[in-house]
């Protein structure tokens, strides 16, 4: 005789059936995409109002990164791979050190592409790994529609133990109460349009937070100057040209000039930028930006200069 698995029954809102939807399944296509992209809307929303505690974990991570620690994603399938994008997005964009921030995904990078059995089940595995991978002054988010995924608490537990600071983002309210984390972001997104399916409303939903979260904590690391990517890495054709389109925006100055500036700071788009702003050389364009961490209003106040 078959054994059947252990089944558990979650509570959560996200599991519920939604009124709003129940007739999906006879309506023309349009009128599908329409139903779908209705309920997408309310999306911002909810995030909007978890912006207080989404403030908290920017703090937590920001402090963790300016004492030489690192920021920690852990999910499970949706969560776990919407983590791994974001970590991947970071070098690219902000020329953020690789190991800054790390995503940790239950079933591991196979899991990345196909569904691992129980993954997200074990405790003891998620525990397992962030025991090794933790260090304390880290900070870890988990993530999880369900907000009682075994695999991202058990991570969680085993981070708080090693002195980290912890936070999580949850889709179900009822569970995030109880979380035992030092900052609850709990994003209410209802019912899905299909009941379950936590990769629509929720998962979009988690886009925005760790988009908004990672990129509210390269602001505050002075990884940009205004709304400008200038610590980007021009790795292509297409991001060079963005280098000098930046650097014109923000200074002025024409494109040749742009070009020399860019070409004495040996392809440095921040030594250009505080270069032109500052009037100083490169060389103490560069020596300002090392010792402000590579902030470029604290370089530009260093050397006197008013920003732009």
């Amino acid at each position: 005789m078959t054994v059947p698995q252990q089944a558990v029954y979650v509570d959560s809102p996200t599991e519920g059936r939604n009124p709003r939807t129940t007739e999906l399944d006879t309506l023309p296509t349009l009128e599908v995409l329409r139903v779908i992209n209705a309920e997408d809307r309310l999306v911002p929303g909810a995030v909007a109002e978890a912006l207080p505690q989404l403030a908290e974990a920017v703090d937590l991570a920001t402090e963790a990164l300016r004492q030489g620690h690192r920021v920690h994603y852990v999910g499970a399938g949706t969560s776990g791979r919407l983590a791994s994008l974001d970590v991947a997005e970071l070098a690219p964009t902000f020329n953020a050190p690789a190991d800054w921030f790390v995503a940790h995904h239950a079933g591991g990078n196979q899991a990345l592409r196909t569904a691992v059995e129980n993954a997200e089940d074990d405790a003891a595995a998620g525990a397992a790994l962030l025991t090794r991978e933790v260090e304390a002054g880290d900070f870890v988010l988990g993530l999880t529609a369900s907000g009682r995924t075994p695999f991202v608490l058990g991570a969680l537990s085993a981070a708080r133990r090693k002195g980290a600071t912890t936070g999580l983002v949850s889709n179900n309210p009822i569970s995030a109460r109880t979380a035992d984390v030092d900052v609850v972001i709990s994003v209410d997104t209802g019912p899905e349009a299909v009941a379950g399916s936590t990769r629509m409303k929720a998962g979009t939903s988690q886009k925005l937070v760790l988009t908004a979260f990672s990129t509210a904590v390269m602001v505050k690391l002075g990884r940009t100057y205004s709304n400008l990517m200038v610590s980007m890495r021009a790795t292509n054709a297409k991001l060079r040209g963005r280098t000098l389109r930046i650097l014109r925006e923000a200074t002025g100055f024409s494109l040749q000039e742009c070009a020399e500036a860019l070409t004495a700071a040996n392809g440095d788009l921040k030594v250009a930028l505080v270069q032109l702003l500052s009037g100083a050389d490169s060389e103490r364009a560069a020596k300002a930006l090392s010792e402000t961490n590579g902030h470029v209003r604290n370089a530009l106040d260093m050397l006197g200069a008013a920003a732009r």
